[in-house]
C-alpha cells in the first residue's frame, strides 16, 4: 500500500508512477483504490492498464474484503493499494474504521509511507516517526516526495538511524508532471497517448530515484490471505441485462458486474451517447453514474434512444439507476454549459447544477417494503454529486455515519432510481432480488 500522512501529498501520482515501472517490467499487476472513489480505478485501467478494483471496509465485511482483494490479487504478480486521506485517518473524525490503515490491518499489507518534504528536511523525521509509533502497522518504508537529491543521502542516513524504517527513495520535485484528479476519469482516446508518454517519464525517473526491487521485495513479504466468499444467490437460468458503459456512465463498480454474473447475468454493454436502441432482447437496464452533464448535448439529441428507454421501462422492463443515471432519466438535466437539455422523462422534475457538493459520504440504505429490492439487510452505498434533483425520491430511508437521515430513491412500478451508488457486496441479495424481476419480465 502507497499511504500519506494527508491528502495532497502526491499518492496518486507516485502511485501511477510505480504501476507504470512495474508494467514496464513486464511484471501482471493488480491495483486497488481505497475507499469509494471510481476515479483512480478507472484511471488505472484505461492508461496504465492494470485490472484495478476498490477495496472499502465499510461496504464489506472483512470476510468478503479479503476473498474480493485474493481474487483480483490471486492471477497477478503484485498489487498495489493506494491510500485514501492521510493513513489513519477513517470514516468519522476521530476514528480509524474505514482508514487505509484499517485496509491494510485486514489485508496484511505492507505499508510505504509518502511524505511530503517540500520546504523541509529533518523535519520529516518526527512525521515519519509519529506515524511508525502511534499505533501498531504495517509501515515498512518510506518515500520522500519534493525532495531535492542534493540533501537526500543525509535525510536519509537521520530517517534511518531514527526511525529504523527504509528510506526507499525519493521523488524529485515534477515541474511539468502532474494529473489534474477532477479530470483523471475524463479521459478522450486522444489524451490517453500524451498521458501514457507523461506516466511512461515519471516511471523512468522512479527506476532512477526510488528502489523498485526493495518495493518488490516488501511486496513478498506479505502473509498469505484468504478471504471467503459470501453466499450468493443464482438464477436458474441467465439473464440478459444491458449496461450503460461510455463516457457519460462510466463510474461502475466491476466487483458490481462480477457479482451480477455470478448471479446469472449476461452483461451486454451499451452506449446512450451512441447506441439508438437498447440492446435487443434484453429484459433489464442498468445506468451507472458518471458524468451526463458533461454530454448533455448528445444524450439529448439522441432522441431514438430517449424514446426506447422511456417505452421499455414504462411497459415494465425492469431499470437499475443511480446517480448520472438517476439523472438522465429526469424529463430536464440541466448540463455544464447551464443548457437545460429533455431528458428521458421517467422521473418528473428536473436536476439543475448546485455549484457545490451537494450530499456527501457513505450511507445505508434501507426500505420498508418487503418487495423492495434491499430486502430486510438493506444495503451500503456512498453519494457524491453537484447536481441535485427536485425529485429525489422517498422509498428508500439513507443513514449516513453521523447518524443523519433522509429519503431517496424512487422504487415504483419497474424503476428502481436515486442518487446513492450501490456497492452490491454489502448484500447479495440485492442484485439478486434485480435480476428475478428482470427474469419475470416479458416484453
Amino acid at each position: 500500500m502507497i499511504a500519506a500522512p494527508a491528502s495532497g501529498s502526491g499518492k496518486t501520482l507516485v502511485t501511477c508512477g510505480i504501476l507504470q515501472a512495474l508494467v514496464n517490467r513486464k511484471m501482471k499487476v493488480a491495483s486497488f483504490k481505497c475507499g469509494p472513489d471510481y476515479i483512480d480505478p478507472m484511471f488505472h485501467a484505461r492508461v496504465i492498464g492494470t485490472m484495478s478494483r476498490n477495496m472499502d471496509c465499510f461496504f464489506c465485511d472483512d470476510d468478503t474484503l479479503r476473498y474480493l482483494f485474493c481474487r483480483t490479487a490471486e492471477p497477478n504478480d503484485i498489487s498495489v493499494i493506494e491510500g485514501v486521506m492521510g493513513f489513519y485517518d477513517g470514516m468519522k473524525a476521530a476514528s480509524t474504521d474505514g482508514s487505509s490503515y484499517d485496509v491494510s490491518n485486514k489485508l496484511g499489507a505492507p505499508v510505504i509511507l509518502l511524505v511530503n518534504c517540500k520546504g523541509a528536511s529533518v523535519s520529516c523525521v518526527p512525521v515519519i516517526k509519529g506515524f511508525t509509533e502511534f499505533r501498531p502497522n504495517n509501515i515498512k518504508g518510506v518515500i520522500l516526495n519534493n525532495m531535492s537529491p542534493h540533501v537526500f543521502e543525509e535525510v536519509r542516513k537521520i530517517i534511518e538511524a531514527e526511525t529504523k524504517v527504509k528510506v526507499i527513495g525519493y521523488v524529485p520535485k515534477l515541474k511539468d508532471i502532474h494529473l489534474e484528479s477532477r479530470h483523471l476519469g475524463l479521459i478522450l482516446p486522444d489524451e490517453v497517448v500524451a498521458l501514457k508518454d507523461n506516466l511512461n517519464r515519471l516511471a523512468g525517473i522512479l527506476e532512477e530515484t526510488l528502489d523498485i526491487d526493495a518495493l518488490i521485495s516488501i511486496a513478498d513479504s506479505a502473509p498469505r490471505l484468504k478471504g471467503k466468499a459470501p453466499a450468493v444467490s443464482r438464477l436458474p437460468g441467465k439473464v440478459r441485462i444491458g449496461l450503460a458503459d461510455d463516457d457519460a456512465f462510466c463510474f461502475t463498480y466491476e466487483d458490481n458486474v462480477a457479482l451480477l454474473e455470478e448471479c446469472g447475468a449476461e452483461i451486454v454493454r451499451f452506449s446512450p451517447i451512441r447506441d439508438k436502441r437498447l440492446p435487443e432482447g434484453i429484459q433489464g437496464v442498468i445506468l451507472s453514474g458518471g458524468y451526463p452533464e458533461l454530454h448533455g448535448k448528445a444524450l439529448s439529441e439522441n432522441e431514438s434512444m430517449r424514446k426506447d428507454l422511456f417505452e421499455k421501462v414504462f411497459g415494465g422492463m425492469p431499470c437499475l439507476a443511480e446517480c448520472g443515471g438517476f439523472m438522465y432519466l429526469h424529463e430536464v438535466m440541466e448540463d455544464s454549459e447551464g443548457v437545460k437539455r429533455r431528458m428521458v422523462g421517467l422521473v418528473s422534475g428536473e436536476v439543475h447544477n448546485t455549484g457545490k457538493l451537494s450530499r456527501f459520504g457513505y450511507v445505508t440504505l434501507s426500505s420498508q417494503d418487503p418487495n423492495s429490492i434491499l430486502g430486510e439487510k438493506g444495503a451500503r452505498g456512498h453519494e457524491f454529486h453537484y447536481w441535485d434533483s427536485s425529485n429525489c425520491g422517498d422509498s428508500w430511508e439513507a443513514v449516513k455515519t453521523s447518524g443523519k437521515s433522509y429519503r431517496c430513491y424512487h422504487e415504483e412500478g419497474s424503476l428502481v432510481a436515486g442518487y446513492p451508488h450501490l456497492y452490491y457486496y454489502s448484500n447479495p441479495e440485492v442484485p439478486y432480488r434485480f435480476l428475478r424481476r428482470c427474469a419475470e419480465y416479458r416484453p
